[in-house]
Order: C-alpha cells, then sequence, then structure tokens
C-alpha cells in the first residue's frame, strides 16, 4: 500500500494491484477506445466493467455517476426493490427523469416550498449526504447480489469531472473500494495524474501511468447540425422542467459549440438556479461563471434575468463561505440593478446584512444592523401588497434575532421571532408561508437550547416539528435537549427517527452513539460510532467515544487504536492519554502507559487521578521512591475524602516495599484497579 501515486511508463501490463489507476494522455476518441480495450481485458479475467465519461459538459454535476447507475438501476429494481424506494430521493438527484416513477419519501418543506417561499438554502454539506446514500445503496445491493465479482471502472475525463460526481469516486473508494472488489481507471489529460491522484485518499494504492496516444476529438460537429439537433431536443422538450434538466448539458453544448452564447444563456441560467436549490453551489457556479456579464450583453434590457442571475450567484457563493465575492458582486452589480427597482433593495440589503453579521469573521453586527434597517425602510418604500409587506417585515425581524442572539439578548431574540408567528398567523393566510413559519419556531427553540432552557427548547422544537415533520435536523437537534435532559429513550427515538428521513450524515450517529453510550449500551455505542468513522473518518469526538466503549467491554486493543488515532488529531487531549496509559496498563506495556500518564501530567499538573496513577505503574517498575513522589504530590493537591485515603493507602504500601527493598512490583488485580482514568 502506497501513501503516493507511483508513476509507471510503458504500456499497461493486463492487471495491477493498485485500486486507482490514473491514464495520462492526450484526450478525445483515442484515449476513450484505449480505456475500452483495459476493460475488455479485464473482463476476460472475470471482472465486470463499466465505461464512462466524468465531463462535466457532457454530463453536468453528476458526469459519470450518472451513467454507473443507469446502468445498474435495472437490476437493483429487479432484484433489489425495496432499495430503490429507500434511496429514491438520492435518486432523482442523479437521474431527474426517475421523478417521473419515483415517488420521494418523506419530502420537507424546504423541498416543497413554493419558489417565491423558499426561506431556507440547504448548507453545502447536505448534498454530500446524497454521495454517501449512494454509496450505501451500491454496497447493500452488490453485496446481497454480487459480492465477490470485481468491478473496473474507466472514468475518462476525469480531470474535467464536476464536484459532485469526482467526490462520489473519491468516498466510492475510500469508503468501500476494498469491500466491494472496485478497481478505477481515471482518464487525464497530460500532467494531471498528481492532481487527480490527491484527490484519493493517501492510504489508497494508486498508480500514474502514462500512454502516448494522438489527440483526436471524441466528436467532430459543424455549427449547422448543431443548431439543428439543438432545435430539435428544445421542441422535444418544451417547457418539461424535468426533461430540461436532463437534456441540459447537451443543450448547451449544442448552442456554445454553434457560436451562440446567447441562446444557451437561457440553460446555464436554469442550471444554475436548479443546483443552486438543491445545494451543489460549487457546480452551480460552473454554470454561472461569467452568466452574468453574459446575460448584460445579450440581454441587456431583461433586469429581472440579471437580477435573478445576480442572486442565485450570491446564493452559491454564502453557501461555500466566499464572502468576500459576496461582498464584492452585491456593492458592484447588486446596488446598480436595484437603483430603480425599490423591492429588490428588501433582499440585497437584507443578504448584504447576512454578510456582515452572520458571515464575516469577524462579524460585524453594527453593520449588520445598518443594513437590516435599510432593507425595512425599502419594505415601506416598495409598494407591496399586504401580504407580501407583512411577510418581509417578519423576515427582516428573524435577522435580527439572530443578530440579537449573537449579543446575547435572547429574550429579545424569542420576542421578535414570536412576534413574527403571531403576525405571520394574523394576516396570511394558513398555508402560506409555512416553512418560515417552522423556521421562527426553530430558531425559538435554538435560542432556547442555547441558554439551557431545555423544557422550552422541547416545546418549540415540538412545535416546529409538527409544522415540518420530515425535516431530520429537526429530530437531531431535540433529541440533543432530550440527551442533556437524561431522557435517552426519547433522544434515542428522535435520533433514530432523524436517520430514517435522511441520506446519512456523520452528525446524528455521532449523537446517537453518546446517547447508547449513557443508556450502558457499549455494543451499539460502537456501531454508531463506527458509521460515523465510515463517514467522516477522523472525527475526534466519534474516536473518543468508540475508545470509551471498547473500554468500557475490556477491549483493550481496538481501545489503543482508536485513543492513538483521536491523539493524531489532537494531541493536547489529556484525558485521552490517561485512558490509553490504563489500557497499557491492562495490557502490560508498562513503559508506554508511563510515558502516557507524564504526558498527560504535563497539561494537567493540577489533576490527582494521573499522580495516583502513575504511581501504581512506577511502583509496578520498582521505581518506588518516584511513586511516593507522586502520591505525596496527590495528597498536596486537596483530593476528596475517599481519594485522600487511597492515596494514603497506596502511599504506606509503596515506602513499606521501598524500606525492605523488595525486587517484585506491584501487580496483580488490585494495583489494576488503582489505574483509572
Amino acid at each position: 500500500m502506497t501513501t503516493a501515486p507511483s508513476v509507471v511508463h510503458g504500456p499497461w501490463t493486463g492487471s495491477s494491484s493498485a485500486k486507482v489507476v490514473i491514464v495520462e494522455a492526450a484526450g478525445g476518441l483515442a484515449r476513450r477506445r484505449w480505456l475500452e480495450d483495459r476493460l475488455q481485458e479485464m473482463g476476460r479475467f472475470g471482472a465486470r466493467t463499466f465505461g464512462v465519461s466524468c465531463d462535466f459538459e457532457l454530463g453536468g454535476p453528476w458526469a459519470g455517476v450518472n451513467s454507473l447507475f443507469s446502468a445498474l438501476l435495472a437490476e437493483i429494481r429487479e432484484q433489489r426493490p425495496e432499495l430503490v424506494e429507500r434511496h429514491a430521493l438520492e435518486l432523482v438527484y442523479v437521474l431527474p427523469q426517475l421523478r417521473r416513477s419515483l415517488t420521494v419519501r418523506n419530502p420537507n418543506l424546504t423541498d416543497l416550498a413554493p419558489v417565491d417561499e423558499k426561506t431556507r438554502n440547504y448548507p453545502v454539506d447536505r448534498a454530500f449526504r446524497t454521495v454517501h446514500g449512494l454509496i450505501d445503496l451500491l454496497d447493500s445491493w452488490k453485496m446481497a447480489t454480487c459480492a465477490d465479482t470485481p468491478w473496473v471502472i474507466a472514468c475518462d475525463d476525469y480531470d474535467a469531472a464536476g464536484a459532485m460526481g469526482r467526490r462520489f469516486f473519491q468516498e466510492l473508494m475510500r469508503r468501500r473500494g476494498e469491500r466491494l472488489h472496485v478497481q478505477l481507471l481515471l482518464g487525464v489529460g497530460p500532467g494531471q495524474g498528481k492532481a487527480a491522484g490527491a484527490w484519493f485518499s493517501l492510504h489508497l494504492p494508486t498508480e500514474i501511468r502514462t500512454v502516448d496516444l494522438d489527440a483526436s476529438p471524441s466528436e467532430v460537429t459543424v455549427s449547422s447540425e448543431a443548431a439543428q439537433r439543438a432545435l430539435e431536443v428544445e421542441k422535444q422538450i418544451g417547457d418539461d422542467h424535468i426533461e430540461m434538466q436532463v437534456h441540459l448539458s447537451n443543450l448547451i453544448r449544442l448552442w456554445q459549440l454553434t457560436g451562440r452564447p446567447d441562446k444557451a444563456l437561457r440553460y446555464r441560467n436554469f442550471a444554475l438556479a436548479t443546483y443552486n436549490t438543491l445545494g451543489l453551489y460549487e457546480d452551480a457556479l460552473r454554470y454561472g461563471q461569467g452568466l452574468l456579464p453574459l446575460a448584460f450583453e445579450h440581454a441587456p434590457d431583461d433586469e429581472h434575468l440579471q437580477w435573478s442571475i445576480l442572486l442565485k450567484l450570491l446564493m452559491s457563493h454564502i453557501g461555500l463561505g466566499d464572502i468576500d465575492t459576496c461582498l464584492n458582486l452585491a456593492q458592484q452589480e447588486g446596488l446598480r440593478l436595484v437603483e430603480h427597482h425599490p423591492e429588490w433593495r428588501i433582499p440585497l440589503f437584507y443578504l448584504m446584512a447576512m454578510f456582515y453579521a452572520r458571515f464575516k469573521k469577524p462579524r460585524d453586527l453594527g453593520k449588520g444592523e445598518e443594513y437590516l434597517e435599510r432593507s425595512l425602510a425599502a419594505i415601506d418604500e416598495a409598494n407591496l401588497p399586504e401580504g407580501e409587506r407583512h411577510f418581509h417585515f417578519v423576515f427582516n425581524r428573524n435577522g435580527l434575532a439572530m443578530i440579537r442572539t449573537f449579543q446575547g439578548r435572547h429574550q429579545e431574540a424569542i420576542d421578535l421571532c414570536r412576534n413574527g408567528v403571531a403576525r405571520l398567523n394574523a394576516h396570511l393566510g394558513a398555508d402560506q408561508h409555512r416553512l418560515h413559519r417552522s423556521i421562527l419556531l426553530y430558531n425559538i427553540a435554538q435560542v432556547y437550547a442555547a441558554t439551557k432552557s431545555y423544557p422550552e427548547a422541547i416545546e418549540y422544537y415540538s412545535a416546529a416539528l409538527a409544522m415540518d415533520p420530515n425535516y431530520s435536523e429537526y429530530y437531531n437537534d431535540r433529541g440533543n435537549v432530550l440527551l442533556h435532559l437524561g431522557r435517552l429513550e426519547e433522544a434515542r427515538a428522535d435520533y433514530l427517527k432523524a436517520i430514517e428521513l435522511s441520506p446519512p450524515y456523520f452528525e446524528v450517529f455521532t449523537n446517537l452513539g453518546q446517547c447508547y453510550r449513557r443508556m450502558g449500551d457499549m455494543a451499539e455505542a460502537i456501531q454508531s460510532y463506527s458509521r460515523v468513522l465510515d463517514l467522516e473518518p477522523n472525527h475526534l469526538l466519534a474516536l473518543l467515544g468508540r475508545a470509551k466503549a471498547h473500554e468500557e467491554l475490556g477491549h483493550v486493543e481496538p481501545a489503543i487504536d482508536d485513543y492513538t488515532a483521536a491523539l493524531s488529531q489532537d494531541s493536547s487531549q489529556w484525558e485521552a492519554l490517561a485512558s490509553r496509559g490504563v489500557m497499557y496498563y491492562e495490557a502490560g506495556d508498562l513503559d508506554a502507559s508511563l510515558a502516557d500518564f507524564n504526558r498527560a501530567i504535563e497539561l494537567r499538573p493540577d489533576q490527582v487521578d494521573l499522580y495516583h496513577n502513575r504511581a501504581t505503574v512506577l511502583a509496578d517498575l520498582g521505581r518506588y521512591a518516584e511513586a511516593a513522589h507522586d502520591l505525596e504530590t496527590g495528597l498536596r493537591l486537596n483530593p476528596a475524602d475517599e481519594d485522600r485515603l487511597a492515596l494514603q493507602t497506596k502511599l504506606e504500601a509503596v515506602l513499606t516495599r521501598e524500606q525492605l527493598d523488595l525486587s517484585v512490583p506491584l501487580n496483580g488485580p488490585e494495583a489494576r484497579r488503582n489505574v483509572r482514568s
């Protein structure tokens, strides 16, 4: 197993020990055929093979992934139809045409809200759940039907892949490459192999092979042919948004081949809006790159189009945390666009308030509040229908509630949100802005949870859930409050419901592991923490939690391994050092145990237990004077009566042995009980 890609020059040998083989060669038809020939060779050895293109321009954000699942879907549907139903959400993301035949279970209000009521954008990491859900689907199906059949997937144009497509194959190999017997062949351009290899785990065996091939286009299309094909596709899809999403990449490519970027403008704008809404911000911005200048050039009078593009660009950059770009766009383009549109100033100034008060580091709460007031003034200036005016006022004051929370003015924040709910209830119909009403209730719950007013937090989480019963995060957050209160069965039920409602995310499994550990169910805790580490391999809390659970069950070696992994993340974890010191003691490695207690005491010289434990190890090593010194130090730290008695008893035993100059060290069950973390 290598820790960096090895480079091999020369022809393909027909087999490789590497799980990822990166083929550097000129792109085009020759490379594609070369990869196809390699797949045929591997097929003769019994592998099942797949050839896909990961080129973003050809297949969009899920290029390569969509081809793989298109090839497998009929089999999965026939052999394990329940898996297709369970993973419908992930499948329709990748293959949008399936929205006609698959029903997404348990959609939440963020999914269902009309476009003009979508007041919540998903965080960027939520899209990653789709990747993990798809991998879980493949794992469940392949292990049940063809576990031992090796797969070889040739991904051509991997260096041109979108963010989500690239992430899928990285995570597939990290999480299940070995278990599912998967090998990747990645076709990349000359000089791109090292960068492609860096996208994969350092511990994944990787090779770079250079192949001398002639550059040749995969397709030759003249402008007139491209235009004719684009018109045929447009006629076929009409205004069907599902079909438009299916054919997006093809339409954009065809119109660009004709030299008509003005015709591609409509579809790039649709793609920007679609993938921004789904939380695929990096891929959305590939469609949005240069789109606003294009709109200024080819649709100079369509300010509504320009405004729509600007808003989507801002939301995508927010999703990626690029606040400097947001501020530049808002100040340079936004202020010009809203000059004659007071109704557009409302969202622009609100967003600028969020840039300063929520996302900028450090936060500028004063500037944020200033822009909220400017947005509020714009509400009064705009000639809005009454319902919209009330909604925008409430939405604005919710932003102020956030600032009040950051300022520690919690009751003011709660009152602002409560008043907002009351105002919406009084002036809007019951079916209007349900999403934002649930968010207001959730925000009240969050403030109560932060101030440790747990019964009130539960009340408002429950109220938010009554409005939006399929939002996974609400269950997770309510479960955390229940966990704080020691209502463990209820917390577990909430965590399990959160897991049921969403593709997997590591936070909820972490919380479930904590819950099981407090319940004393260490085996279930280990399973939950292991699930976390499958999704997020370096998660510190999960490593520590699993180590503790192993320790409780007497699993010495696994506990040592997890403590070691945790300490590689943060070597200042003195409690982890102390716990590992205990485990080393249990394993009979006194030198390693002593080293851990030495380091733990350096970090926390005020902890009585550390001196007691190190004294036990020192006594076992026959170093009685040092052991006595540690016990005396522990006594000087004024321990509790019970601990004082234990220290004094141990000190007398150690002094007696020193006086007798016995060579037999302390050991056995009694000494082991004295070593504790």
